[in-house]
């Protein structure tokens, strides 16, 4: 037994059995035990006593695009990971596109993995890139340690990162099955947005017309099909369209191996309040409407949905122009998310064992971080420390995020985040980041 160095103890402590005072056991960066409140310290422990504040697991956000290198003015590692570290989450996961280059091969991979190395403040890992030709160096990225491969069955809006068609994303999937590996999606039909109305300009009603539901949902059809003739992984992403989650239901229902995970805008921002030529409410797929919304929630609650990640995708203040049709399309909320979600789900009756499992398990589990997203022996000691009764009101201006656009702004929300640790220390206390302490992770370690 190693000697223990931490004790956090709370009244509040958030575990998979539920909900309880506690004291947690921490030495060399791994929780021990989850001994009952009172336990006694052990001789040179040090004692952190939060109160009434409650612990959740630190969060894993698993869909983050960070840009760095190559637009970096976007956003940054540095940036990112302070902004995540404020908000409770300790593990992010790279998306492959946005940086130049791309994560689509192994010496892009070394690239970005060096640039992200002495600036995360979190832990850090890497989704590989499925994109037209490079079904060659797929194998390469999983042995290098990617999560999973990210594809898009439509335009991605950067040309350095083309769409799969659908037999190229037939052989990607192939390929990616023959290893075990996993493919997340961008799932939205090109047939049905070349069909839809593109009107541009500052109607949000406009916008939301040129991405029907119907994208989705085939998309999504075709991802089950594939998956179910390969025997592959699938996760789908960011999903928008209630209309299928039956879809899913019922494929898993066949042993069909799909997950699929919502954000913070789906569940929280409705259509009908998005004010014409508010681009920071830009999205692709959109903001739906409230009655879908009701959906999504009782998806997450029922089990169909997987977790709740942010889908953080920057950009600078001028690539925000009030017309929706030339603005880019991506919500910043990589340090709200928590709050963003608990205000939310307390008004529905949910709980912060809800929060734990949708926001730290759910994304770890789906990306195979076996010691990541739970206060439990054995676990990273990964903690969000969190007043759940606690307002603020967002100031852009208080945001960690290179570009401090939100769709946010001025919003009062429920949970503050006291502090957070990653693997026993504490890297924010009370919105400043106090320390840097990332590393960079690996789908087969850490």
């Amino acid at each position: 037994m190693p000697d223990i160095q931490l004790v956090l103890r709370s009244t509040r402590v958030v575990t998979p059995t539920g909900t309880r005072p506690a004291s947690v056991t921490v030495a060399d960066g791994r929780i021990v035990d989850v001994l009952p409140h009172d336990a006694e310290v052990p001789a040179g422990a040090r004692l952190e006593d939060v109160g009434d504040d409650a612990v959740l697991p630190g969060l894993v956000d698993t869909h983050v695009h960070v840009n760095d290198p190559g637009r970096s003015e976007w956003e940054g590692f540095w940036t990112a990971t302070r902004a995540a570290a404020a908000g409770g989450i300790t593990t992010l996961i790279d998306m492959p596109l946005n940086s130049l280059p791309p994560t689509t091969t192994l010496d892009n991979l070394r690239v970005k993995q060096e640039v992200a190395r002495s600036k995360a403040h979190i832990d850090t890992g890497f989704w590989g890139g499925a994109i037209p030709g490079n079904v060659g160096d797929l194998r390469q990225l999983h042995e290098a340690g990617v999560f999973g491969f990210k594809c898009f069955l439509s335009p991605s809006g950067v040309e350095e990162f083309p769409e799969l068609d659908p037999a190229r994303l037939a052989a990607a999937m192939a390929e990616i099955a023959s290893f075990d590996g996993l493919l997340i999606v961008h799932a939205e039909d090109p047939g049905h947005l070349a069909a839809a109305p593109q009107r541009g300009g500052a109607a949000y009603a406009d916008f939301l017309a040129s991405r029907p539901r119907a994208a989705e949902n085939d998309a999504i059809a075709l991802l089950i099909k594939l998956a179910r003739e390969y025997e592959a992984r699938v996760h789908v992403l960011h999903l928008s369209s209630s209309d299928a989650l039956p879809l899913i239901a019922d494929a898993r229902r066949e042993g069909v191996r799909v997950t699929a995970e919502t954000c913070p805008h789906f569940l929280t921002l409705t259509a009908e309040d998005v004010p014409d030529g508010a681009t920071e409410f830009k999205c692709c797929p959109p903001i739906r409407e409230r009655e879908n919304q009701d959906a999504l929630w009782e998806g997450l609650a029922e089990g169909s949905l997987d977790c709740v990640v942010s889908d953080h995708s920057p950009c600078t203040t001028d690539l925000k122009t009030p017309d929706f049709g030339t603005a880019w399309g991506g919500i910043s909320s990589l340090q709200l998310g928590l709050p963003v979600i608990w205000t939310a789900a307390r008004e529905r009756g949910h709980s912060l064992e809800d929060i734990a499992r949708w926001m730290s398990h759910g994304p770890a589990q789906v990306a195979g971080l076996s010691h990541k997203g739970a206060i439990a022996p054995g676990h990273d000691a990964d903690f969000a420390v969190v007043a759940p009764e606690q307002t603020f009101t967002v100031d852009p201006g208080r945001l960690h995020h290179r570009n401090q656009i939100t769709a946010y702004a001025d919003k009062t929300l429920h949970g503050v985040v006291r502090g957070t640790w990653l693997r026993g220390e504490r890297i924010a206390e009370d919105g400043s980041v106090t320390q840097r302490a990332g590393r960079l992770i690996e789908r087969h370690g850490g």
